[in-house]
C-alpha cells in the first residue's frame, strides 16, 4: 500500500535518472591567429618579465599621482558600470541554470458550498523539459562565457582608468611646464621692452626695435591663455576620471621629476597578448556565440516533457484528506515542430553568422594588440631619442641666446636677430617639455598594451 501510494517519487527518481541524451552543435575550436618568431624588434623576455609583474603603484613614484589614481579606482562611474553589469550577467547564469530543474508548483481550492460540484483539492505538480539535445546547457554555457568575457572587459576599464589618468596627470603636468616657460619668456621680453623704451626715447635706436619688441610682448601675453585653458581641460578629465565634480588638481612632481620603471620589453611572445584583457573578452564573446549556434540547433529536435501531479480532492471538505481522496499521476509527452517555413534553419544560420563575425573581431583584436605593443616600443625608442637631441638643442639655444643679446648690447646686431634666437630657444623648451611628457606616456601605454602590471 505505501509503495502504491507514493509511487509518484519513485516515478520521478527513475525519470531523474534517465540519460541526458546527446548534445548537438559546434565543439568549440580556437581560431587561429597570425603568428611571427620575430617582430620588428628584437626580443628580451626577461625584461618582459619584469614588466609585466609590475604593479601599477610600483610603476610611478609620485605620491599624488597615486592618489589620484587609487581615487579613481574608488569612485569612478565606468568601473562601477562594469561591476554592475557583471552581477547582472551572474544572476542571468543563475537563473538560465535553473531551466535544467525541474518546476514545482502547489496550488489548493476550497469549497464550502455543498451544492457546487467542484470539489475541494489540495496539491502539487511537477513539470521538466529533459534537456536531451542541450539547448538550455548550451545557453548555460553562452552565458558563463558571457560573464567571464565581462569580467575581462572590467580588468580594460581598470587598466584604462590608471592609464588615462597618469596620461591626463602628465599632460597637466606638461601643461605646467608650458604655462612656465611662457611666463618666463613674458617677463624676460617685458623686462627688455622697459630698457629698449628707454633706449628709444633717449634716440639711440630707431622705432622698429621698439615696435618689434611691443609685437613679441603681445605673442607672450597671447599664449599663456590657451596654456591656462588646456590645463584647465586636463583638471577636468582627471576630475571626471576620479568620479568629482570639476576642481583643481593637487601637483606633486613635475614630469622631468617623474620616473617610469626604465627596463622595457624589446619584443613580446603572442602567449602574453593572447592573455590580454581585450583579447581574452574577445574569445570568450565567440564562445558565447558558438554556443548558441547549439543552442539554436537543438531547438529544431523535439522537445521530452515529463509531468507528475499528486495531491487531495474531495466534494466533501470534511474527507480531503483522507486516504481515499488521494489521487497521483504522471505523464510524458513530446513535441516538435513540423513545418516552420525554413524558420528554425534560418534561425541556426542567423547565430552561425553572428559567431563568425565574433571570429574576426577577436583575431582582428589580437592583431591590434601586436601593433599597440610593437607601436608603444618603437615610440618609446623614438622618443628617447629624440628627447636627447631636443635637450642639446635647448642647451645650444641658451647660449645663443646670451650671445645674441650681448650682440645686440654691443650693437654688432639688430634686434631683429634676437628676437629670432629667443624665437628658437621658447619653441626648443616647449617641444622640450612636450617629448617628457610623451616619453612618460609611452611608457604607460606599453604597460596597458601588455595587458600586465594593472593589478590592485
Amino acid at each position: 500500500m505505501m509503495i502504491k501510494k507514493y509511487k509518484i517519487i519513485v516515478v520521478i527518481l527513475a525519470l531523474s535518472l534517465l540519460p541526458m541524451g546527446c548534445m548537438v552543435g559546434p565543439k568549440y575550436t580556437k581560431p587561429e591567429q597570425q603568428k611571427s618568431d620575430s617582430y620588428q624588434n628584437e626580443r628580451n623576455l626577461d625584461s618582459l618579465a619584469s614588466v609585466t609583474n609590475l604593479k601599477w603603484f610600483d610603476i610611478f613614484n609620485d605620491d599624488v599621482l597615486k592618489g589620484l589614481i587609487t581615487k579613481g579606482l574608488q569612485n569612478n562611474y565606468d568601473l562601477k558600470i562594469a561591476v554592475t553589469r557583471i552581477d547582472q550577467l551572474r544572476a542571468e547564469l543563475g537563473y538560465s541554470k535553473t531551466n535544467l530543474l525541474p518546476s514545482f508548483q502547489y496550488g489548493a481550492t476550497i469549497n464550502s458550498n455543498e451544492k457546487n460540484l467542484t470539489p475541494s483539492n489540495v496539491g502539487a505538480s511537477m513539470s521538466w523539459e529533459i534537456d536531451f539535445w542541450g539547448r538550455y546547457r548550451h545557453e548555460n554555457n553562452a552565458v558563463q562565457n558571457e560573464l567571464l568575457a565581462t569580467e575581462e572587459a572590467r580588468k580594460v576599464v581598470l587598466s584604462n582608468i590608471v592609464s588615462n589618468i597618469a596620461t591626463a596627470y602628465f599632460q597637466m603636468r606638461n601643461f605646467d611646464d608650458q604655462l612656465e616657460i611662457a611666463q618666463q619668456t613674458l617677463s624676460t621680453r617685458e623686462k627688455y621692452y622697459e630698457i629698449i623704451n628707454q633706449r628709444f626715447k633717449s634716440g639711440y635706436i630707431s622705432e622698429v626695435d621698439k615696435v618689434q619688441i611691443e609685437q613679441q610682448v603681445a605673442i607672450a601675453e597671447a599664449t599663456i591663455p590657451n596654456i591656462k585653458r588646456q590645463i584647465t581641460v586636463q583638471e577636468n578629465i582627471i576630475s571626471l576620471l576620479t568620479g568629482q565634480l570639476p576642481s583643481q588638481i593637487p601637483r606633486g612632481k613635475s614630469n622631468t621629476e617623474l620616473r617610469i620603471v626604465s627596463e622595457i620589453p624589446l619584443s613580446i611572445p603572442s602567449s602574453l597578448l593572447e592573455n590580454r584583457p581585450d583579447v581574452k573578452a574577445a574569445e570568450l564573446k565567440y564562445k558565447a556565440s558558438n554556443e548558441r549556434i547549439g543552442t539554436a540547433q537543438a531547438m529544431r529536435f523535439p522537445s521530452l516533457n515529463l509531468a507528475a501531479i499528486a495531491g487531495f480532492a474531495s466534494a466533501d471538505l470534511s474527507n480531503l484528506f483522507l486516504g481515499s481522496s488521494y489521487s497521483q499521476n504522471a505523464s510524458a509527452g513530446i513535441a516538435g515542430p513540423i513545418f516552420a517555413f525554413g524558420k528554425n534553419k534560418r534561425r541556426v544560420e542567423i547565430y552561425r553568422q553572428q559567431a563568425e563575425e565574433l571570429k574576426f573581431a577577436y583575431q582582428k583584436t589580437y592583431i591590434s594588440a601586436v601593433t599597440e605593443v610593437e607601436q608603444s616600443i618603437q615610440n618609446i625608442k623614438t622618443y628617447k631619442d629624440e628627447w636627447e637631441a631636443r635637450n642639446r638643442q635647448v642647451k645650444a639655444a641658451l647660449i645663443n641666446y646670451k650671445l645674441s643679446y650681448e650682440r645686440y648690447d654691443s650693437g654688432y646686431v639688430s634686434y631683429l636677430e634676437v628676437l629670432d634666437v629667443e624665437s628658437n630657444l621658447f619653441q626648443a623648451q616647449l617641444s622640450l617639455a612636450q617629448l617628457s611628457e610623451r616619453q612618460l606616456s609611452s611608457m604607460v601605454q606599453l604597460y596597458k598594451a601588455l595587458g600586465g602590471g594593472w593589478n590592485l
